[in-house]
C-alpha cells in the first residue's frame, strides 16, 4: 500500500519591514511650488519623534531664545509694511508714468502693473530688529534699467562737456524711480550702485534699510496673479533679471520644502534664528566676505531638516553643527536635484570644468540652480570648520549633561547656551594683524567707494595673501569699524579721515615655510591696487586703501569695545588664560619644568659628590701627612744618632789633628758666610736701584722659583744695549745669548776696561716684550714694513722694502761670521758681529691668521667654489641626493637639504 504524500509546507512568513524604514517612508518630504514638484536630494536620515528628556532640553532653547533672539516688535512690523506699501504705490506710479511717457494705449498703460517681491529673512519672518529688507521690483518690458536710475537723461539745454570727463556727476531725470526715491521727504543714505553685476539701490526709509533691485520681464505687463515660481518667467530676460528674480524664488522654494506640517516650520524658523546669531557673534556673516550669509544659512538648516524632519529645535541645532563639521567637502549641499526647464540658462553641474575647483558649494534649490557659496575659499572655510567643531562641541556638552542629570537641573532659564554664541576671539587669537583702512573725500563718494572695496576684499586675502605668503592661517574679521586706523606716514586729510572705515586681518607665519625674519606684503597690496581697485570708476585721486601692521598687543582700544567687559585690558587677560590651557602649551611647560628639576637634581647630585670626594681627599691628606711626620720623625731620630757618632768620631779626630788645620777650617767657614752675606745684600741692592716694587728675600725667592717653575712666563732676556760700538749696526733682540751678553770671537768675554761694571754704572731697565711685539720686531730688523690699524697713514712708505735694503742679507739664513780687525793687528781685538736668531740662527717669519686663497671675478667679488652643504650651479643640472636647487644667501645653486637658508620671504619656486 502506498503512503499518502506529506502536506505541503506551510507558506514562509511575510519579510518584516525595518522599522526607520517604516518611518522614512511615511514621511513624504516632497511638495508642489511653480507648476512642478519638487523632491529633496538627500534621503531622511531619522523621522523618530523627541523623547521627553529632548523636549526638556528643547525648553530651555525656546527660553534663552526668547530672552536674547528678540524678534521684531510689533510696532516695528507695522511700520516696515507701512514702508512696502508706500514703495508698492511709489514703484506703480513711475511704470504708469513711463508707460505715458512712451504714448502708449490706454489699455496698455492699465495693464501694465508690476509687483514688489521680498526675499530672505523677511520673506521667512527671521529678520532682527533693525534689519534690512531685500526687495525686488518686477516692471514689464517697457521699463528700462536706464528708466529705472534715469542715468540717459539729457537736460532741455544739453549736456556740459565737463559731464564727459565724470559721468556720475551729470544730471538724472528727476521722473526717474532713483530719483523719486532720492527726493522723498522719509529717505536718508541714498546709494545707487549702476556698475554692479546686480544693479541695486541702498536707502533708509523711515529708518529702515532697503535693498531694492529691478527686473525687467520679456511682457508687456506684470497682473498681481504673475506666478513668480513658474520657470517660464525667466523666458527672454538679461543675466541681471535673472539674478534678481533668483531671490524670491529661492526664498519661496525653501521655505515650501519645510512647510510640511506647522511645527516642522516652527522648528526651521528657531533653528534659523539661533544660526544667524552665532554667525553674526562669530565673524561668519557675511557672504562678500567669503563666509556665509542669509541664503546659505537658511539652505543649511533646511538641509538638516530633511535629513531629521520631525526633531525638535534643540536636537536639529545639534545635528546641524553635527552634519557641517563631518560634511565631506567639496560634495555640495543641495536641497533637490537641479533641473533644467530647456530655457538656455546655465545650471549648475558637478562635472563641469568651471565647478572643479569650487570649494564647499551650496546649491540653490531653484532653476536655474548656481553656487551660492562662490565666494568661499580654502581659508575661509577653514574657519568655518573650526566653529562648527566648536559649536557641536558646546551642544553636544550641554546635551550630555543634561541627560546626565535625568533632563532636570537648575537652568531652566537655558543660560548655559549663551557659552555658544559668545563674541569671537578674532582679535586675540592671532599674534599679527593688518588693517585696511578704506578712506574717501566725501561721504558719497566714500560709500561707493567703500562698496566696490568690499566686495574685493575677499581676493586680496584669499587669493593674494593666502597663496602668495607663508602662512598657516589668516581671517579677514567682516565687522567694519567706523574709524580710520592707518599709519601716520599716510598723510590723509580730514575729510578723508572722516570718510573712513577699517577693516582687520589676523594671520599666522607658518614657520616652516618661512625663509628670513621678514614677511613682505607691498607687493600684494599694489598689485590689488593696480588689478583691482583701478577697475572702479570714476575713481577719484582722493580715494585709497591705506594698510598697517599690528602685534596683537599693539591693537588700539577701540576695536575692543563692544566684544569684550573690561576693554583691551581683560582680552589681554583673556588671551593668556587661553594660551595658558592650550595642551601644547601646558605639555611643553611640563616639560621644561622636568627639565630644570632634573638639572636642579643633578647640581645637588654633583655638589654631593664634590663633598665627598673632597673630604676623601681630605681624609687622604691627612694620612699622608700624618705618614710623612712619622717618616720624618723616624729619620730625624736615625740621623741624630748618626750624627751624634760622626760628631765624636770628629772630635775625636780633631783631637789628634795639628791646631793650624783647625784655625784654617774656622777661617773657611767664616769666609762663606761673609760671602753669602755680601751676596745678598748686593742683590738687595741691584733691587733697590731697579726700582718698581720693594720685595723682601723671601719674595724674591719666592718669585725665583716661581720663575723656575713657569709659573711666571718671562718673554726674553734683553742685550746689552750700552754695547752698540760698531756704528750702522743694529743690535738683535733679547734672547741671542745665555745670559743676554753678546758673543764675542772664539766665545769669550770682553774683559776690556772700557766694558762698564755693575758697580759703576747702573743696569738699564729692559723692556719686557710681548710674542706680538717681539715677531714685530723680527720683521722689522729683516727689512719688512709692519703696520698696525692706527699707525701710519702711508702703508710701507716709510721703510725701505727689504729686498733694497743693502744692510739685510738677502737669504733667509743669517750665519754668525767672525771677523778679525784689520787695523794694526798688534792688540789682537776682535770685532763683534750680530748674533743668530734662534739655536740655527735663521729669521723665521709665521703668519698668527691662516689665510685661504680665494679667486675674484671681473667684479672683483669672491668667486664661492662651494662646499660640502652648497655647489654653485647657474642653472638646473638635474636632481642631486640629499641637495635643492633654490636661491639662498650664498647665490643660486644646490643646498643641503635640512641646512638653513636665508632667502626673501616671497622668493617663489
Amino acid at each position: 500500500m502506498v503512503p499518502p504524500p506529506p502536506p505541503p509546507p506551510p507558506p514562509p512568513p511575510p519579510p518584516k519591514k525595518n522599522e526607520s524604514a517604516m518611518k522614512r517612508a511615511a514621511i513624504d518630504m516632497s511638495t508642489k511650488i511653480g507648476g512642478r514638484v519638487v523632491t529633496p536630494a538627500l534621503p531622511v536620515v531619522d523621522s523618530s519623534p523627541p523623547t521627553q528628556v529632548e523636549l526638556s532640553f528643547n525648553k530651555r532653547l525656546l527660553t534663552y531664545s526668547q530672552n536674547h533672539i528678540p524678534l521684531e516688535a510689533t510696532e516695528g512690523i507695522r511700520r516696515r509694511e507701512r514702508v512696502l506699501d508706500r514703495m508698492r504705490s511709489l514703484c506703480r506710479e513711475w511704470i504708469r508714468s513711463v508707460c505715458i511717457r512712451l504714448s502708449l494705449p490706454r489699455d496698455v498703460i492699465d495693464a501694465a502693473g508690476g509687483q514688489l517681491y521680498t526675499s530672505g529673512s523677511y520673506r521667512l519672518g527671521v529678520h532682527e530688529p533693525g534689519a534690512d529688507i531685500d526687495t525686488i521690483l518686477v516692471a514689464p518690458n517697457v521699463c528700462t534699467r536706464e528708466d529705472f536710475f534715469g542715468s540717459d537723461y539729457v537736460p532741455p539745454d544739453g549736456l556740459d562737456s565737463s559731464y564727459a570727463e565724470d559721468p556720475a556727476s551729470a544730471p538724472r531725470d528727476p521722473d526717474s524711480l532713483a530719483e523719486r526715491i532720492r527726493n522723498h521727504p522719509d529717505v536718508t543714505n541714498f546709494v545707487p550702485v549702476e556698475n554692479a553685476t546686480v544693479p541695486i539701490l541702498t536707502f533708509d526709509w523711515e529708518g529702515v534699510n532697503i535693498d531694492l533691485l529691478f527686473a525687467r520681464l520679456n511682457s508687456a505687463s506684470v497682473p498681481p496673479t504673475l506666478d513668480i515660481d513658474n520657470d517660464d518667467i525667466l523666458s527672454g530676460v538679461d543675466s541681471a533679471t535673472e539674478k534678481s528674480l533668483n531671490g524670491p524664488r529661492v526664498t519661496n522654494l525653501i521655505a515650501a520644502l519645510v512647510s510640511g506640517t506647522h511645527e516642522r516650520y516652527q522648528t526651521f524658523l528657531t533653528v534659523v534664528r539661533c544660526v544667524r546669531k552665532w554667525a553674526k557673534a562669530r565673524g561668519l556673516y557675511s557672504n562678500k566676505m567669503g563666509y556665509w550669509g542669509g541664503v546659505n544659512i537658511n539652505i543649511a538648516v533646511a538641509l538638516v531638516l530633511q535629513l531629521y524632519p520631525t526633531a525638535c529645535p534643540a536636537s536639529l541645532l545639534r545635528k546641524f553643527f553635527l552634519v557641517f563639521k563631518s560634511w565631506r567637502w567639496p560634495n555640495p549641499v543641495m536641497l533637490t536635484k537641479p533641473h533644467d526647464a530647456n530655457l538656455g540658462l546655465p545650471v549648475w553641474n558637478a562635472y563641469h570644468v568651471s565647478n572643479a575647483r569650487q570649494v564647499a558649494p551650496i546649491i540653490t534649490p531653484a532653476y536655474p540652480a548656481m553656487n551660492s557659496t562662490l565666494s568661499v575659499s580654502r581659508q575661509t572655510l577653514q574657519i568655518l570648520h573650526e566653529e562648527f567643531c566648536r559649536g557641536h562641541d558646546i551642544v553636544d556638552r550641554l546635551w550630555k549633561e543634561h541627560v546626565k542629570g535625568g533632563g532636570g537641573g537648575d537652568d531652566v532659564a537655558g543660560e548655559a547656551f549663551a557659552e555658544l554664541f559668545e563674541p569671537s576671539d578674532f582679535f586675540i587669537a592671532y599674534p599679527y594683524y593688518l588693517s585696511l583702512c578704506i578712506v574717501g573725500p566725501t561721504q558719497a563718494d566714500a560709500q561707493a567707494w567703500a562698496g566696490f572695496v568690499e566686495s574685493r576684499l575677499r581676493r586680496l586675502v584669499s587669493d593674494m595673501l593666502g597663496k602668495s605668503l607663508p602662512l598657516s592661517k589668516i581671517q579677514l574679521w567682516p565687522k567694519k569699524i567706523e574709524a580710520c586706523i592707518a599709519d601716520r606716514s599716510a598723510l590723509l586729510t580730514q575729510a578723508q579721515r572722516r570718510n573712513s572705515i577699517t577693516y582687520f586681518v589676523g594671520f599666522q607665519v607658518d614657520i616652516l615655510r618661512m625663509r628670513g625674519n621678514q614677511l613682505n606684503i607691498e607687493q600684494q597690496i599694489n598689485n590689488f591696487r593696480d588689478w583691482d581697485l583701478s577697475r572702479f570708476q570714476p575713481h577719484v585721486h582722493e580715494m585709497d586703501l591705506c594698510t598697517k601692521d599690528f602685534r596683537v598687543k599693539e591693537l588700539p582700544k577701540l576695536v575692543f569695545e563692544g566684544m569684550y567687559e573690561g576693554g583691551k585690558l581683560e582680552a589681554m587677560k583673556k588671551r593668556r588664560r587661553i594660551i595658558d590651557s592650550d595642551p601644547k602649551v601646558q605639555e611643553r611647560k611640563r616639560k621644561a619644568k622636568l627639565a630644570a628639576m632634573k638639572a636642579r637634581l643633578d647640581e645637588i647630585q654633583k655638589k654631593k659628590d664634590a663633598a665627598i670626594a673632597k673630604d676623601a681627599m681630605e681624609k687622604k691628606r691627612k694620612r699622608d701627612d700624618e705618614d710623612e711626620e712619622a717618616k720624618a720623625a723616624t729619620q730625624k731620630k736615625a740621623k741624630g744618632e748618626e750624627g751624634d757618632s760622626k760628631a765624636q768620631e770628629n772630635v775625636d779626630e780633631a783631637a789628634g789633628e795639628p791646631s793650624e788645620v783647625a784655625d784654617a777650617a774656622k777661617v773657611k767657614v767664616e769666609d762663606t758666610v761673609d760671602e753669602a752675606a755680601l751676596l745678598e745684600s748686593a742683590l738687595d741692592a741691584i733691587q733697590a736701584d731697579a726700582g718698581g716694587e720693594k720685595k723682601s728675600r723671601e719674595e724674591a725667592e719666592a718669585d725665583r722659583r716661581k720663575l723656575i717653575a713657569g709659573e711666571f712666563l718671562v718673554e726674553g732676556g734683553g742685550g746689552d744695549d750700552a754695547d752698540d760700538d760698531v756704528a750702522g749696526e743694529q743690535s738683535w733682540p733679547d734672547g741671542a745669548g745665555d745670559d743676554g751678553d753678546e758673543l764675542e770671537s772664539g766665545a769669550e768675554k770682553d774683559t776690556s776696561d772700557d766694558a762698564p761694571s755693575a758697580q759703576d754704572s747702573s743696569v738699564p731697565e729692559r723692556k719686557v716684550l710681548t710674542e706680538l711685539e717681539r715677531e714685530a720686531e723680527i720683521l722689522r730688523i729683516a727689512g719688512y714694513s709692519v703696520v698696525s690699524d692706527d699707525e701710519a697713514i702711508i702703508v710701507g712708505g716709510n721703510m725701505i722694502p727689504s729686498w733694497r735694503n743693502p744692510n739685510v742679507a738677502r737669504s733667509s739664513r743669517i750665519s754668525t761670521k767672525v771677523e778679525e780687525k784689520s787695523a794694526s793687528g798688534d792688540d789682537g781685538e776682535k770685532k763683534r758681529v750680530k748674533r743668530g736668531l734662534g739655536n740655527g740662527g735663521c729669521v723665521e717669519i709665521k703668519f698668527r691668521t691662516k689665510f685661504d686663497v680665494v679667486e675674484l671675478d671681473e667684479n672683483g667679488f669672491v668667486i664661492d667654489k662651494g662646499d660640502d652643504d652648497f655647489q654653485p650651479s647657474l642653472a638646473w643640472t638635474g636632481r642631486r641626493g640629499g641637495f635643492e636647487f633654490k636661491l639662498g644667501e650664498r647665490g643660486l645653486g644646490y643646498y643641503r637639504t635640512g641646512k638653513k637658508v636665508i632667502v626673501p620671504s616671497n622668493t617663489a619656486y
